[in-house]
């Protein structure tokens, strides 16, 4: 069962509701569900999964939805966010199957408890690689009626020959500590393009999402590493799926203006490659001057985001 939702740390309006999980190797788990309610109730609901160094923050996501009189619930996965507990290590799982039994039992809440019969998945970077993965294991079940990804990690962004290491290591990495982390530096690119006391225009607790990203654990990495090898060689998602990603891609480890209409953290050809793989009925959008997270990107960007899901959403559901 879950707890009694609370006031959230976004303010008035915004509902929290702690999901206690099955403890795991690290012990107690808990996973964290931001509910925005529409003014009027229409049986429609929007889940937001969030990506690797993150969690819900994007208000003015919630109120897109909610003004159109859809429900609008943000998920904080296990060791993130208002999720992470003290003995928990930032963002690490095995396998990113770890993260299905919160979503199953968020989807439960909002079709059981709170009545709405169209759901549909809404989810960024590594949350959607695990909204793509989780979506085929419940395919035929009719718990969601479509997918939004926002530049979805499907592969990478690294050299061939990396990628290539990174699967060859696959099985000895996942059998390292947990604590075991790759020595791959930190790329503040991105964060600082973000957040306003740096480049950007959001505002945003950097202590769950901070300027440098986590720590990528070895395990973390080989846990990624299966699921994109389980996307790539084909899901079977029956609902309809709209993924969007940047036009272009910037590989840089500090700031630049041009880190504000490029994706600085994954391959938009990757995405744009891969995202086929996904289910039978895909449409992908190329977003001239988006950033990795496209509600984030300016606003020229973010208007054209906004209006293709939209469309979309008014074409298939």
């Amino acid at each position: 069962m879950s707890d009694v939702p609370v006031s959230d740390v976004l303010g008035p309006g915004y509902e929290l509701t702690v999901l206690p999980m099955s403890d795991d190797y690290e012990g107690e788990v808990v996973a964290s569900l931001v509910r925005r309610r529409a003014s009027a109730p229409t049986g429609r609901a929007v889940l937001y999964l969030h990506g690797f160094t993150d969690y819900f923050f994007q208000t003015h996501l919630a109120e897109h939805f909610a003004a159109q009189g859809i429900d609008f619930y943000g998920l904080d996965l296990r060791k993130y966010g208002r999720s992470l507990l003290p003995h928990q290590t930032r963002g690490f799982v095995r396998s990113l199957t770890e993260y299905f039994p919160e979503i199953d039992e968020a989807v439960r809440i909002i079709r059981q408890d709170d009545g709405h019969d169209t759901v549909v998945l809404n989810a960024h970077s590594t949350g959607g690689l695990i909204a793509a993965l989780w979506a085929d294991r419940v395919r035929g079940r009719g718990l969601v009626q479509g997918l939004v990804l926002n530049s979805p990690f499907f592969d990478l962004n690294v050299p061939a020959g990396l990628r290539i290491a990174a699967d060859l290591l696959r099985g000895p990495m996942s059998r390292l500590p947990t604590r075991a982390v790759l020595p791959l530096g930190l790329s503040t690119a991105y964060g600082t393009s973000l957040h306003r006391e740096h480049h950007g225009e959001w505002d945003f607790d950097l202590e769950w999402k901070p300027i440098g990203g986590f720590p990528v654990h070895a395990a973390w990495l080989a846990a990624v590493r299966r699921a994109h090898r389980r996307l790539q060689g084909g899901l079977r998602v029956d609902a309809p799926v709209l993924v969007l990603c940047a036009e272009k891609g910037l590989q840089i480890r500090d700031f630049t203006p041009e880190a504000q209409s490029a994706d600085t953290v994954l391959d938009p050809e990757h995405i744009a490659r891969w995202s086929t793989k996904v289910g039978g009925h895909v449409t992908c959008v190329r977003v001239p001057g988006g950033m990795h997270d496209l509600v984030l990107s300016p606003e020229p960007a973010r208007k054209q985001v906004f209006a293709e899901m939209d469309r979309w959403l008014a074409c298939y559901l």
